[in-house]
């Protein structure tokens, strides 16, 4: 029996390329969003991945639609969190919702959703998740103390969880990906891309698909003995 992945955000951008992947690798893919509703339709009857409508940053809406998912398509083996938001300011003029609509959708949904298949996980002997971080979970961002809080927060979360599954057969990683040719990115001012790119030793953006791969490794039988562990995916743009 195929394998089942979930991949939160993963109708568009790096979501979109993960779940491409773990597809093409012969899983069988469920991928969740939120807000775009027509891109989310595009690129199911593009790919034929069944998708699901929800919000990661609520609980009992990821019970009820994890729920959904395993009812249609079986136990889920692999999660992908992978779904974010931005809402950038520099912390003095930062209000309490753009902090919190960050903290929730970006962190709090690493619970919400792992809380719900971690059990089934260690029940069944085998799981694996990925968490999406980012470079400026790392190295701090100008006007993104919410995300990169956010994205730092990852980390820790994905140790420990590690550390709890690891007798279980459960591996729990994280990619911190560097600036990738997205939306989020595309809605840079040209300018400021070009200053970004000066700063990437490899010369150049990363692609959706440069994640996807790290991902299909990481999600891989032949990935057992990996757990607990952060993979820079940046260009060399940082380097813990």
């Amino acid at each position: 029996m195929r394998r089942t992945a979930l991949v939160t955000g993963g109708t568009r951008g790096i979501g979109k390329a993960i779940a491409i992947a773990l597809q093409t690798s012969g899983y069988q893919v469920a991928a969740v969003y939120h807000s775009n509703t027509q891109a989310a339709r595009t690129f199911s009857e593009t790919t034929s991945i069944p998708i699901f409508k929800w919000d990661v940053s609520d609980f009992e809406a990821c019970r009820i639609g994890i729920s959904q998912v395993e009812h249609e398509l079986g136990k889920i083996d692999i999660l992908v969190n992978n779904a974010g938001m931005t809402s950038d300011t520099v912390l003095h003029r930062m209000d309490h919702a753009q902090w919190w609509n960050v903290i929730n959708t970006n962190l709090g949904s690493m619970f919400n959703m792992s809380r719900h298949v971690i059990e089934s996980m260690r029940e069944r002997g085998f799981g694996r998740i990925i968490n999406i971080s980012s470079i400026n979970g790392e190295k701090g961002q100008i006007g993104q103390s919410n995300y990169a809080a956010a994205k730092a927060g990852i980390l820790g979360f994905t140790k420990s969880l590690a550390l709890e599954s690891a007798r279980k057969n459960i591996t729990v990683n994280a990619i911190a990906p560097g600036y990738c040719d997205t939306d989020m990115v595309a809605a840079v001012s040209p300018e400021i891309i070009r200053a970004i790119v000066a700063n990437i030793p490899v010369g150049r953006l990363g692609s959706p698909a440069d994640i996807a791969r790290m991902v299909t490794f990481l999600v891989a039988d032949e990935a057992s003995f990996i757990t607990g562990t952060t993979f820079d995916v940046n260009g060399g743009q940082y380097m813990d």
